[in-house]
Order: structure tokens, then sequence, then C-alpha cells
């Protein structure tokens, strides 16, 4: 579905269905690195199931124009003008990692929107190592294999999703390799830095939860090593949230598909 967002073309994936507002709306954020197709499974089952789905790509991302944003805040804010631009009044919103801090931002802002909050893969403050941050800024490809290696929480993942023989590691390197290189031709920027750098730097994470008024739940990793379980603790005690867990890691939409998606659809019960 293309839309045009704060004057730029902006791209979200409707689960297979032409989208209408009319329905309980979710929309998913997606983390550093990505775009609309990590939340495949879970837009599709919500899009035949009853709902108006929007996985979105932020700008400078996937098939989104413009400049990714700097901030959560400014995140927060293109969101919100993707709502409008859409015509929906009301939606539950899923962001993972840091697609979870803008999430939360957005349901700060705009309280009487979000229907549902759901974080996943979340933690905040969501610090990044300065070695790491050193390793994006000078060797991106060498980072991204860092930061897959840490996120999955086993060598072989089962084979579910996509489909038998998927290989976790290779199309999550992929995809970040993908993003990378299409920001550094289209806006010569290095998305890892810039994106690492946003999570790295979000310190509204408190204030956005005071003002948070719907029914939060995180879905975390037991093994996750980018958000630990333990440095979600301060702001699921701030939002008196609910906490699901899964036998996986960072990446627990392709690591745990089925799992999610129960998590998920218990959520915005």
């Amino acid at each position: 579905m293309k839309l045009q967002v704060q004057g730029q073309a902006a791209w979200a994936y409707t689960g297979g269905k032409d989208f209408d507002p009319a329905l309980p709306c979710v929309v998913f954020v997606h983390g550093a690195l990505g775009d609309h197709c990590g939340w495949t499974l879970l837009a599709r089952w919500l899009a035949h199931h009853g709902h108006a789905v929007l996985a979105v790509d932020l700008p400078g991302h996937g098939r989104s124009a413009g400049m990714p944003p700097d901030s959560v805040e400014a995140a927060a804010d293109w969101l919100l003008a993707l709502l409008d631009a859409a015509g929906v009044a009301q939606a539950a919103l899923v962001g993972h990692s840091m697609g979870s801090l803008i999430a939360l931002e957005a349901a700060g802002r705009a309280p009487q929107r979000a229907t549902r909050l759901v974080m996943v893969g979340s933690a905040y403050p969501m610090k990044v190592s300065e070695a790491l941050l050193a390793t994006a800024r000078e060797h991106p490809l060498r980072a991204i294999d860092q930061v897959n290696a840490f996120s999955i929480s086993s060598l072989a993942s089962k084979p579910s999703y996509p489909g038998p023989g998927a290989w976790v590691h290779g199309s999550s390197r992929a995809l970040m390799r993908r993003m990378q290189a299409q920001a550094q031709q289209r806006l010569g920027i290095n998305l890892f830095a810039h994106d690492f750098g946003v999570c790295d730097r979000y310190a509204g994470g408190l204030r956005a939860a005071a003002r948070v008024a719907c029914p939060t739940t995180f879905i975390l990793g037991a093994q996750d090593q980018m958000t630990q379980p333990r440095a979600a603790a301060e702001i699921v005690a701030a939002l008196k949230a609910k906490v699901s867990t899964l036998p996986c890691g960072h990446h627990l939409m392709a690591e745990a598909p089925e799992g999610m998606l129960a998590a998920l659809r218990q959520a915005l019960a």
C-alpha cells in the first residue's frame, strides 16, 4: 500500500488483503536495518482474521522514501502521520527492537489512538556498546555479522518459517546487508550506525510510559543477548505490562514463529 506521509512516499504491507480502515487496525514497526518483511506471517494471519494491517517500512528503509528519522521521537511523529494518511483513528501498535521504542513513543504521544501496545524483543534504555557502534561506523558488514550472531540463539533454528529449509541466520544477514547497501546507494548514509545510534540515544521511554493509556504486553526471547529480558524490567513495571517469554533469541518472529503468533494473538485479544 502506497501512502504520502510528511511529503514523502511511504509503503506498508497489508497482509495480502485490501486495506480497510473500518476494521480493527494493527500497525507493525520493524527494527534497525529491517523492513516490513519480518512481520509477514503475523501480518497475513491478522489480515485474514478480521484485522486491517499496516506493516510499515520506516523512511529510508525498504520501499519508503526520505531520510531515516534521526530520533525515536521523529519516527513516532512519522508513524502517527502515517495513521492519518491511511485514515486510521485508532490502532494496536506492535514494534520489534528499535520499532518497539517507536511504538512506545507514539502510544505516549497520542494515547487516545493506541488500543494496544506490544513491545517485541525490547529493553529500555536500549544502550549499544561503544565497541559495536565503532565497528558499525568503520566496518558495518563486520558489525552486521556480529549482531546477527548475537541475535539468534542457535546455529540451526528449527525450519518452520517461511518454510522447510529456510536459513534464519542467512536470511537475517541478507536483509541487513540489503538495507545497508540500499541506504548507502540511495542516501549516502551508513544505516547500521544511524539506526543503532537512534536506539542508543533514546532517553524518553519512562516519560512516554507515563502517558500510555492502553494495555501493554512485552514478548521477549529468553536467550536474547541483544535486548536481554532483565533489561526490560524497569519499563515493564512502568507500563504495568504483561510479559510473555519465548524460548529463542532476539529474532522472535523467525526463531519461534508459532509461539510469536500465539503470544501476539493473546496480547491483542
